[in-house]
């Protein structure tokens, strides 16, 4: 049965399986959840969007098949209403769409949840000032601030995006979370946690590491968690 990642405690850390290689990704994902990872996110992008192409439902249906946990789906797509359902059907636990694509960020959260969505979270690009989700957070369980302009795993982290972070989590209820995504590692996982951040989404700093294990404990360990 899938762990809610919502009923354990945070911090807690997401490998990214953007990062993971596909010509072994049962392996990988097993690995890095054996080696401290507490679930999964999900880097679908449509080249539209942003100016990448990643995957969609078949590998979603493979990594559901590889495992039981959670698995947060972050929608880097232009039309994420239209693909929720077929992302929930693929195996999907949480869903997060981008302020930026839809003209009514409630009604978009309210549609992907009627998709049949157990979670359903907002994102903000680096530049999108916090407002951008302010009318969504009755309707989302989580928000999700990208720390670098999306599109390419292993970029620089955006530390101008501490106070947008620390401004949404003063809005959010206590069983709501706040992401990260995009530059976190061991260097960047403190400031982080100090602007609010519960959820830790991790690539290249996990992936591209050969003890995995320790990568993921020694991110952990500044996180005071």
């Amino acid at each position: 049965m899938t762990t809610d990642p919502f009923t354990l405690a945070t911090p807690l850390i997401a490998p990214s399986v953007l990062s993971a290689d596909f010509a072994k990704l049962g392996p990988e994902i097993v690995e890095v959840l054996a080696g401290g990872g507490d679930f999964l996110h999900l880097d679908v992008m449509d080249g539209h969007f942003v100016p990448n192409i990643s995957f969609g439902p078949p590998i979603i249906k493979a990594v559901r098949r590889s495992t039981t946990a959670f698995l947060d789906a972050h929608l880097m797509i232009s039309d994420p209403v239209r693909y929720a359902r077929a992302m929930v059907e693929a195996g999907v636990d949480g869903l997060s769409f981008h302020a930026e694509v839809v003209p009514d960020v409630a009604a978009a959260a309210s549609q992907i949840r009627s998709a049949g969505c157990r979670r359903v979270g907002i994102v903000v690009n680096p530049a999108t000032p916090a407002e951008a989700v302010f009318p969504a957070l009755d309707h989302v369980d989580y928000v999700l601030v990208m720390s670098v302009v999306p599109g390419f795993s292993g970029q620089k982290f955006m530390p101008e995006v501490l106070g947008k972070a620390a401004t949404i989590k003063r809005r959010l209820r206590a069983d709501q979370r706040l992401e990260m995504d995009g530059g976190v590692n061991a260097d960047t996982a403190r400031a982080c946690r100090d602007a609010g951040t519960d959820w830790f989404v991790v690539a290249s700093a996990i992936f591209d590491k050969p003890d995995r294990a320790a990568a993921t404990a020694a991110i952990r360990g500044r996180l005071g968690g």
